[in-house]
């Protein structure tokens, strides 16, 4: 019963995690103008799966010990947003250090220090409230620790590629750059 119940999550989560291959194959022409973004996904979706899941643990921590309950949930989900946001400001730092330490060009490294803020911040969102979805609908809410990780799999991706777009190739992200880069 058990082995049944967790190889139908963990199958289904595989087939979901193939939408993250898709999302790539469609955007083949950003990659090949821009492959260094290649070489930094696995950092970008592998921080929101990280965060996220931090974020979940601690969701199905307080529901275990019983801290986390109707009274103090909100409580809880305010200092998670907090969470979020300061996380996500000390990830792009060091996302944009690393970057930088690689002598990534400064286009790139401003996509992928965005992209990872992002990333990072909606991870530990959902990460704080899929828990609670999946318990107010019957599911385990244990499983949201390893949910989280393919669905940051694939909005990773997802956000990777559109800020990366945005920045590197659209009319709006080469002005941003252009007064970011000070006119050089």
């Amino acid at each position: 019963d058990a082995l049944r119940d967790r190889a139908y999550w963990l199958v289904g989560l595989l087939a979901l995690q193939s939408c993250s291959g898709l999302i790539l194959s469609r955007n083949e022409e950003l990659l090949q103008s821009h492959p260094v973004i290649i070489f930094f996904l696995t950092m970008l979706v592998g921080a929101g799966g990280n965060a996220g899941n931090q974020a979940s643990v601690r969701v199905i921590r307080g529901l275990a010990l019983g801290t986390l309950n109707e009274r103090t949930q909100n409580q809880f989900l305010q200092r998670e947003f907090k969470m979020a946001l300061a996380l996500s400001a000390v990830l792009s730092t060091a996302g944009f250090l690393r970057a930088s330490a690689f002598r990534t060009p400064f286009a790139e490294t401003v996509a992928i220090t965005s992209a990872l803020c992002m990333i990072v911040f909606s991870s530990i969102c959902l990460g704080a409230v899929l828990p609670l979805l999946l318990k107010r609908i019957g599911v385990d809410p244990a499983h949201s620790s390893t949910t989280i990780q393919v669905i940051m799999d694939i909005l990773g991706v997802v956000l990777t590629v559109f800020v990366s777009t945005t920045i590197l190739d659209s009319p709006f992200g080469q002005l941003l750059i252009s007064k970011l880069s000070f006119g050089s």
